[in-house]
C-alpha cells in the first residue's frame, strides 16, 4: 500500500501549494482521493499512470477538493479512454459535472457512473475481493466524507512440508489457504492451523479532510496503518476551527492517539503558514507518530 500526495494545502493554489488531491495504490488498484484544481498536471508531474485510475472519492463539495474533476474527465475523453470511471461523492456531483459536459457538448466516449451519497453514518460504498471502502462521516460546514480503505485478509501461508506429511491431497492445498479444514487421504480430518500460518495483516488508510475535531470518528478509524487527518490550523489560531469547521495539527494528534492509529499524516495546511514543521511540532507534543504531507511524497504504508 503506497500513498502518494499530489495537493496537500487548504483554499487557493500557489505556484508551490496544491489544494487536496492524493493517490492510493493498494493491492494493484490506483485510487484518487479529491481531485483539487491542477491534479491532473501533478499526476503527470509525479508519473503516475492516470489511466489505471478507475474510482475516485471526492469528500465534499468545496472547490479546493474537486475543480480538477471536470478537467480530469474531458482529458479522458481526449485520449479516448474506454475503461469505465466510478465516482463517489455527495448528492449534486453528477449535476454539477454533467451540466459542464452538457453545455459544452463534450459527453465521454467511456463509462461515467456517478455514486451520489446522502448518508450521515458509515456506509460500504465499495468492495471487490481485494479491497472495501467505507465511509466517515465528517463535521464541516457542508456534507462531508472522509474514507476507509480496508484490504482483506489475505490467504494464509501453506507449510508444504507438513501438508505433506499430514497426507494431504495437492488438490486440497487452495482450500487451505482460503482457512478451511480439509480430510486427508486416509479420511481424517485435518485442522488448518496445523498445516498453515496466518498471511500478512491486512493494512488500511483513513482519509480524514475536512472536519472539525470531531470524537465521532474515533471508533471507526481505530487501529488503522495510517491516518490522514486535517490539520489547517495551528493552536495559535485555534479560535478560527469553530466558524471555518476545521483542526488544529494538535486536534488531529489527539484523534490519532485515541484511536491508536499507527501513523498521522498532517495536511490541509492553511497558506498563512510559512514552516510547516510548525505542525509537526504541534502534533509531536501529543502524538508519536507523525509525517507531513508535502505534494509528491510517497508514504509506505
Amino acid at each position: 500500500m503506497e500513498l502518494t500526495i499530489l495537493g496537500c494545502h487548504s483554499a487557493t493554489p500557489r505556484i508551490d501549494t496544491h489544494p487536496t488531491a492524493q493517490v492510493l495504490n493498494i493491492k494493484n488498484h490506483l485510487f484518487l482521493i479529491d481531485c483539487g484544481e491542477g491534479t491532473q498536471v501533478l499526476l503527470r508531474k509525479y508519473k503516475i499512470k492516470f489511466s489505471r485510475i478507475k474510482h475516485i472519492f471526492i469528500s465534499h463539495l468545496h472547490g479546493d477538493h474537486f475543480f480538477g474533476l471536470v478537467g480530469l474527465i474531458s482529458t479522458f475523453r481526449l485520449l479516448s479512454r474506454e475503461a469505465d470511471l466510478n465516482i463517489y461523492g455527495p448528492k449534486g456531483i453528477k449535476e454539477i459535472i454533467t451540466l459542464q459536459m452538457k453545455l459544452a457538448d463534450s459527453w465521454t466516449n467511456y463509462g461515467l457512473y456517478f455514486h451520489e451519497l446522502s448518508s450521515k453514518q458509515s456506509d460500504l460504498i465499495y468492495e471487490d475481493e481485494k479491497v472495501e471502502v467505507h465511509t466517515i462521516p465528517l463535521d464541516h460546514r457542508i456534507y462531508t466524507n472522509g474514507f476507509l480503505f480496508k484490504e482483506k485478509l489475505s490467504e494464509r501461508k501453506l507449510d508444504i512440508i507438513k501438508a505433506q506429511k499430514a497426507n494431504i491431497d495437492k488438490a486440497y492445498f487452495p482450500k487451505l489457504k482460503q482457512g478451511f479444514d480439509v480430510e486427508n487421504e486416509s479420511g481424517e480430518w485435518i485442522k488448518n492451523e496445523t498445516v498453515t500460518l496466518e498471511g500478512p495483516p491486512a493494512k488500511s488508510y483513513a482519509f480524514c479532510s475536512d472536519t472539525a475535531y470531531n470524537q465521532n470518528i474515533i471508533p471507526l478509524i481505530e487501529n488503522v496503518t495510517a491516518l490522514y487527518h486535517e490539520s489547517t490550523f495551528l493552536e495559535k489560531h485555534h479560535h478560527l476551527t469553530q466558524t471555518t469547521k476545521h483542526s488544529t495539527a494538535k486536534q488531529a494528534a489527539r484523534i490519532a492517539k485515541e484511536a491508536k492509529v499507527g501513523k498521522l499524516i498532517l495536511g490541509h495546511y492553511s497558506s498563512r503558514y510559512k514552516d510547516l514543521e510548525d505542525f509537526k511540532r504541534e502534533a509531536g507534543a501529543e502524538f508519536e507518530h507523525v509525517e507531513l504531507a508535502k505534494s509528491g511524497k510517497t508514504f509506505s504504508i
